[in-house]
């Protein structure tokens, strides 16, 4: 959240990777986290949630670093598993994305209720569409 404009304070950095099997990449990562006193999570988002359709193509580059090429990952899918969680302060970063035109709220509400059909697969909320009721009447 905080690549994409947010100024809320974070207690980790969340990356996309297997939270497992780390990799040596990942393994690098958090020495160089610990060395900085950062706490970094791994994230194996597509074992959370179903990726909505297109997420490779809505990925945003951030930044060449060196060898190393930083991405945020498809802000429907963030969105996704935010909602799915439906914490307040998840609800308030969906509400970020949307005022910064990174999602629109009726496709969050399409990609919400096509991931429905996959909801067996993952450990996805009993209260999903609940939040995002809540979330709409937040933005109201």
């Amino acid at each position: 959240m905080l690549l994409l404009g947010s100024l809320r304070e974070t207690m980790d950095i969340d990356y996309v990777g297997d939270d497992i099997h780390k990799n040596e990449f990942q393994i690098l990562i958090e020495e160089i986290a610990n060395e900085l006193g950062l706490d970094t999570e791994a994230v194996p988002i597509d074992r959370f949630i179903p990726l909505p359709e297109g997420n490779e193509q809505r990925k945003i580059q951030i930044g060449q670093f060196g060898k190393v090429t930083v991405y945020v990952i498809d802000p429907y899918s963030i969105a996704l598993s935010k909602l799915d969680r439906g914490s307040d302060r998840d609800l308030e970063d969906i509400i970020f994305l949307i005022q910064r035109d990174q999602i629109a709220a009726e496709e969050l509400e399409r990609i919400t209720k096509d991931s429905l059909s996959h909801a067996g697969k993952f450990d996805f909320h009993p209260e999903i569409l609940d939040h995002l009721r809540l979330l709409k009447a937040r933005m109201k």
